[in-house]
This record gives structure tokens, C-alpha cells and sequence, in this order.
């Protein structure tokens, strides 16, 4: 695998996706999108497409409110379409499973701080696209 930082689209595969992504047809980017999402949420073993799932939920989590824009030289270039926000939360799942797949891309990292900066990305990714609900108060102590 070629890894040259901690960013969504910093390494071999996840640059391959947007290029491919480049390449789509405008209305069959979503659906490339989906297809990754849903085979990393779905698969059983080793999550074949982590790599491209990260980079999709990135593309998404770019549109949710309160994000910040994808901004690297790797990512597609080409303009994305608006996603529908159901992707909001199949994109956290695929970032869940990713997380927690502990043999999966978290063993890639030599540097312990690398892995650190990687994992701080997706749970920055996953705050966006899966923000807290608001606490409400239970008692008014004011009144």
C-alpha cells in the first residue's frame, strides 16, 4: 500500500477511487459512493475497501453542515453532486466498522503518532456526519 499521510485520500487506493470518480459520468457518482459504503458496512472478514470508504465518507461529511471542505491535491477534481443525506449515516457506519477492524488499516501504521492522526481524522469525519444529539436540560434552576 502507498501511504503518504494520515488524510483521507493520502494514500494509493483512495487516490485510484477519486480518479475513478473523475472519470464517472456525473449522475453515476452517487452510486459508486453507495456501492462502497454498503460493501464496507456489509462485509464479512477483511474490509476490502476500507481505503475507498474512508475517501467516500470524506466526500460526504464535506457536505454535511459544519464541515470542512475536502482539500487536497488528490481528491476528485471534477465537482461531486449533492449528496442525499441518508449517506450521512451509511457513511458513519462504514467508518465504525472501519474503526473498530483493529487487523484492518489501523495495523498499517508503523508511526504510533501516524495512527493517532489517522484515527483522529475519522472520528473528526464521523463527529460530522453522526454529530451528538443537543443536551436539554431536565430541570430549569433558573425559574
Amino acid at each position: 500500500m502507498g501511504t503518504w499521510d494520515t488524510g483521507p485520500f493520502d494514500n494509493d487506493t483512495a487516490a485510484d477511487f477519486a480518479d475513478a470518480l473523475d472519470d464517472a459520468e456525473p449522475e453515476e457518482r452517487e452510486a459508486l459512493i453507495r456501492g462502497v459504503l454498503t460493501r464496507t458496512v456489509d462485509a464479512t472478514g477483511y474490509l476490502v475497501e476500507a481505503e475507498e470508504a474512508v475517501a467516500a465518507a470524506a466526500l460526504i461529511a464535506a457536505q454535511c453542515p459544519d464541515s470542512d471542505p475536502v482539500g487536497t491535491p488528490y481528491g476528485p477534481q471534477t465537482p461531486m453532486p449533492t449528496f442525499p443525506t441518508d449517506l450521512w449515516k451509511l457513511s458513519d457506519e462504514a467508518l465504525a466498522r472501519i474503526v473498530s477492524d483493529e487487523s484492518g488499516l489501523a495495523s498499517n501504521w508503523v508511526d504510533p503518532d501516524d495512527e493517532r492522526r489517522w484515527r483522529a481524522m475519522l472520528n473528526r469525519l464521523r463527529a460530522v456526519l453522526a454529530p451528538p444529539p443537543p443536551t436539554i436540560p431536565l430541570f430549569d434552576f433558573e425559574s
